[in-house]
């Protein structure tokens, strides 16, 4: 059984940085082995990317435009943990925010790529 449990959402003011955590357990799961997303899901509307980045080692990270240049995404293998680095948040930022993991070497943008989802940290820009 799979695991991901996203963390570190909050309330940020506009202009301010949060920093997301997803940490993946499973006894055959290996971040080595697997790419790895964030997509975001405001209210009434679908599941976007956000970023992601493959397991295939010197492989860059994929940014969505709304994002790029201000998130980051990493993962910590030893950790089993994958980030998302965000600055400069905007109030479009505002959604929650979900982790996933697929055996594709190809970073995927469309959510029906990735075969392992977590329940999703809410992320509120808001002054």
């Amino acid at each position: 059984q799979v695991q991901l449990v996203e963390s570190g959402g909050g309330l940020v003011l506009p202009g301010g940085s949060l920093r997301l955590s997803c940490t993946i357990s499973g006894r055959t799961f290996d971040t080595d082995t697997y790419s790895m997303g964030w997509f975001h899901q405001a209210p009434g509307k679908e599941r976007e990317f956000v970023a992601a980045i493959s397991f295939v080692r010197g492989a860059p990270p994929y940014y969505s435009d709304s994002v790029k240049g201000r998130f980051t995404i990493s993962k910590d293998n030893a950790k089993n943990t994958l980030y998302l680095q965000m600055n400069m948040l905007k109030p479009e930022d505002t959604a929650v925010y979900f982790c996933a993991a697929t055996r594709r070497a190809v970073v995927g943008i469309i959510p029906e790529e990735y075969d392992y989802w977590g329940q999703g940290t809410q992320v509120t820009v808001s002054s």
